[in-house]
């Protein structure tokens, strides 16, 4: 939809997580009897470690978030920078993917002319991260600007080489999203599985793994499931969203999100799966606990 927000410019906003929209949360303005009524803690089963992501909904406050995903009943959020930590801690939610030491969405690893900033940024993230007790800190590809495969490899194996040394002492993992360039991402460089898997080898760091997006590599790939079960070692995270559209993972899209989730815990994945799809109903939270009980397998 034309109005909703795209996530280059929301994340661009949160780089360094921002602050809280307003003194007055919408959720926290409710009476409790009000907030009480809006959601039943759900009860989860346990095999999935759920979390969302922030940007999707930037029109609530970092604070009323943490008391959204506590209320429906998990307790972690993805694409939160160190300004925010504080008010995470304070709900006792969870980090589950760290941003802001990225440049951008198009500038990363695969140009060497980044890397002296990647490198700086990294190398300070890194430490906090693992200082504040969390454990994934998002990066990119960057855009292919006529670069080939290889030598985007290359370049990437090069500036990684300087900062994985400290994620593996400081028990770091750095997570490479893959991104489809059919749709939202034109030019992007780490948008297949094969490439991705491909720089995971050559770099050979455990410390390092992909960001696997259900939605992005549903647009340029398919065969999921597939791709799940016979690459998983190399995907450190998930990331959720319906296709066509980016919106809501129910009946409306062409994913069948319980099988997929099946087949990640099948595969013995104890990490986090985020919920990044762009809510098209008036009730935002609503659509947000129902993706949460669709992934509850």
């Amino acid at each position: 939809m034309s109005n909703q927000p795209t996530r280059r410019i929301a994340i661009k906003n949160m780089l360094a997580g921002t602050a809280a929209l307003g003194t007055a949360g919408l959720l926290s303005s409710l009476p409790a009897s009000a907030a009480e009524q809006k959601s039943e803690k759900l009860e989860l089963k346990g095999n999935i470690n759920h979390s969302v992501c922030r940007w999707c909904y930037g029109d609530l406050s970092v604070e009323d978030l943490c008391l959204a995903v506590k209320k429906i009943g998990f307790s972690a959020i993805d694409l939160v920078g160190p300004a925010d930590w504080p008010t995470l801690k304070a709900h006792g939610i969870y980090s589950s993917m760290c941003n802001g030491a990225e440049i951008s969405l198009t500038k990363g690893w695969n140009h060497k002319e980044y890397h002296p900033v990647l490198i700086k940024n990294y190398t300070e993230h890194i430490e906090l991260v693992a200082k504040a007790g969390y454990k994934n800190l998002i990066c990119f590809s960057g855009n292919r600007e006529g670069m080939d495969n290889e030598t985007g490899i290359k370049n990437c194996v090069e500036g990684l080489k300087q900062v994985i040394g400290l994620a593996e002492k400081q028990g770091v993992i750095l997570q490479m999203e893959l991104l489809n360039s059919k749709i939202n991402h034109h030019d992007q460089m780490c948008d297949n599985t094969k490439w991705g898997i491909e720089l995971v080898k050559t770099l050979g760091s455990p410390n390092f793994k992909l960001l696997y997006d259900i939605y992005h590599m549903q647009i340029d790939e398919g065969d999921v499931i597939r791709t799940i079960t016979d690459s998983h070692e190399c995907f450190g995270h998930y990331h959720t969203g319906g296709v066509p559209g980016r919106h809501e993972i129910d009946e409306t899209q062409e994913l069948y999100y319980p099988a997929i989730m099946r087949a990640i815990v099948a595969t013995g994945f104890r990490g986090y799966v985020a919920q990044e799809f762009i809510p098209s109903k008036t009730d935002k939270l609503k659509s947000l606990e129902e993706a949460i009980r669709i992934c509850d397998v």
